[in-house]
């Protein structure tokens, strides 16, 4: 018997090309899962971490999905399900950060923020829980962060964004526990990736935690495929901070 606690399951791991979604992405497949890479442009990047997890043995498709279009989403989902054989596990990782003081925001940051966060979670909840269901078996992981626990400057939509993924990950808890679907949200603290343009120069200051460093993407992976095990199944409706001590609160 495989010692692989995830093979036979099939995992979807949005914005999967780098950093924290990447170290997910060949987590779940070091575990057996095979993969769905998701990216929305870099068609290079993607295809570098499915030959990555491929040269392990492991088995992973890429595809490039803007998480915002619904039709784009549910071709996705029937992909891997036609590829790769169903669709067990959900990492919703995609998102912009963007660092944009309120009062000269635009609508349309505003806007693209919350949607590749929340319209993107509801998309891909929406295309991949069918499956789940019919199964009965699931796991979803959503992707939070400190910000919004602490309150950050010049980033109030991304705020908004993961303080109402909280309560998408509480309300999919609860009504889909009697059919063997886990959903959580895990929250990074400050992690020490590889910062898009979009997210501003890394802010200059101590960690000020009781662990006093940044973490790793591969620290926070760990959660993610944690509770994406088998053993995880009675821990739904949680968000799990990973942040050194940072914030200390439940909620």
């Amino acid at each position: 018997m495989s010692d692989q606690k995830l093979a036979g399951k099939v995992a979807l791991v949005t914005g999967s090309a780098r950093n924290i979604g990447r170290a997910i992405a060949h987590q779940l497949a070091d575990e057996g899962a095979s993969i769905v890479v998701n990216a929305v442009s870099d068609q290079d990047a993607a295809d570098t971490v499915v030959s990555e997890i491929k040269a392990k043995g492991g088995n992973a498709i890429a595809c490039l999905t803007n998480v915002t279009d619904v039709d784009a989403v549910n071709a996705m989902v029937a992909r891997a399900k036609d590829e790769l054989g169903g669709m067990d596990i959900l990492v919703l990782n995609a998102s912009s950060r963007g660092q944009v003081p309120f009062l000269e925001m635009t609508h349309a940051q505003w806007r693209n923020v919350l949607d590749i966060t929340l319209d993107g979670a509801f998309f891909c909840a929406q295309a991949c829980l069918p499956s789940m269901k019919e199964a009965g078996w699931g796991r979803i992981v959503t992707l939070g962060g400190i910000s919004w626990h602490v309150g950050t400057s010049t980033r109030v939509h991304n705020l908004v964004s993961k303080s109402g993924l909280a309560g998408f990950t509480r309300g999919l808890a609860v009504e889909f526990a009697a059919d063997g679907v886990t959903v959580n949200c895990v929250s990074p603290g400050f992690i020490d990736t590889v910062r898009p343009a979009s997210a501003g120069v890394r802010p200059d200051h101590k960690i000020n935690a009781p662990i006093d460093r940044m973490g790793t993407s591969d620290e926070i992976a760990s959660m993610v495929r944690h509770l994406c095990l088998p053993e995880s199944a009675y821990v739904t409706g949680q968000i799990m901070h990973v942040n050194g001590g940072l914030y200390l609160g439940g909620s």
